[in-house]
């Protein structure tokens, strides 16, 4: 519970959190015990249980994908182009829903627009200048069209097409 206070996370991320947890609880549980009576738990078991919490989590509605999906989106969108969002939430084990992937694709080209303005003063004026303000965008994640279209509105003299 103390890590879904501090922010949203995945079922998939909860999962991989709580593993180690669950695994080290039924050793401590096992070495409490006499020797005779120690067994070790069927294959699966300690993945049963995580699953059986994290169930509970979500019908309770402590755990929802939708809420980390948005949560997620709204941190990165400005900062970051679609093509990153997407790579990470599919990191997470989770799909874009298509109405929030319209929304980051109409404002991706003003995002990006952004982003390069906050990193750099004004337009590239030779090749190395608009290739590093390229390789800039592309690594957020803003898709090749759209660092086109950015580094052709700002006025950059030379044409890559």
């Amino acid at each position: 519970m103390q890590w879904l206070a501090q922010r949203e996370h995945s079922r998939a991320e909860l999962q991989r959190k709580l593993l180690p947890h669950a695994r080290a609880l039924v050793a401590q549980a096992q070495a409490g015990a006499s020797p005779e009576s120690v067994e070790a738990p069927p294959p699966g078991e300690v993945m049963a249980r995580v699953t059986e919490v994290l169930d509970w989590l979500e019908a309770n509605r402590y755990l929802s994908e939708q809420r980390f999906a948005e949560s997620r989106i709204h941190a990165r969108a400005a900062r970051h182009g679609n093509l990153r969002i997407r790579q990470e939430l599919a990191q997470h084990g989770i799909a874009l829903d298509p109405d929030a992937a319209q929304a980051l694709k109409a404002s991706e080209f003003d995002r990006a627009r952004e982003v390069w303005s906050r990193k750099f003063e004004s337009s590239a004026t030779d090749a190395a200048a608009r290739a590093r303000q390229a390789r800039f965008l592309s690594s957020r994640g803003f898709s090749p069209e759209t660092v086109r279209r950015v580094l052709r509105a700002a006025g950059s003299p030379l044409d890559e097409d």
